[in-house]
């Protein structure tokens, strides 16, 4: 996508980025957001996860329409296929993550983005997961990303955009950083 006369660069409006930016910094309680899912499950490894709201810029902001997602197990790990599996969703959320970081910063700096593939593979050892290896981390081992980025910018310029998408990437973070997390039951 190329900038047009409404002020728009990579498919953001630059002029609403801009104030939104000068907001958070005039008043810093408007940063905080809070994401929530509900999650059901539907047998054997199979669950629907659906998104309604969430909260920031300091109110509750409600989708048009709930936003639904599926998770299932392939049969290899004793499901039926039914869905992508957890592992798989988290790839996902990291690519789109890192993708939407890139673009952002991009636009920030006034360079025209005009595609941004990826391919992600995630390590897992089900000696963890199991139980089975005390010394075997439960979750991914590794994780690779490559990024493909065509802009107009020159190569060194898109190195330091994947720096930035990596260092600002919210899912980026918490998979590469202990973030706190608590389980509980609910009444």
């Amino acid at each position: 996508m190329s900038k047009t006369a409404n002020n728009t660069l990579n498919g953001l409006d630059t002029e609403a980025m801009a104030a939104t930016v000068r907001a958070i910094q005039d008043e810093a309680i408007i940063a905080k957001f809070q994401f929530r899912a509900e999650n059901h499950w539907l047998g054997g490894g199979h669950n629907r996860t659906t998104i309604r709201d969430f909260d920031g810029a300091c109110q509750r902001h409600e989708h048009a329409e709930p936003h639904v997602l599926e998770s299932d197990e392939p049969q290899v790990l004793l499901g039926n296929d039914a869905a992508v599996n957890p592992a798989a969703h988290a790839l996902h959320a990291l690519a789109a993550c890192l993708c939407s970081s890139l673009v952002i910063h991009a636009t920030a700096r006034g360079i025209q983005v005009r595609s941004v593939e990826s391919t992600l593979e995630g390590d897992v050892d089900l000696h963890g997961l199991l139980g089975l290896n005390p010394e075997i981390r439960n979750g991914f081992q590794n994780v690779r990303v490559g990024l493909r980025v065509d802009a107009d910018a020159p190569s060194e310029v898109i190195d330091e955009l994947i720096e930035v998408a990596q260092a600002r990437s919210p899912l980026a973070d918490a998979l590469a950083n202990p973030t706190p997390l608590s389980v509980r039951r609910l009444q």
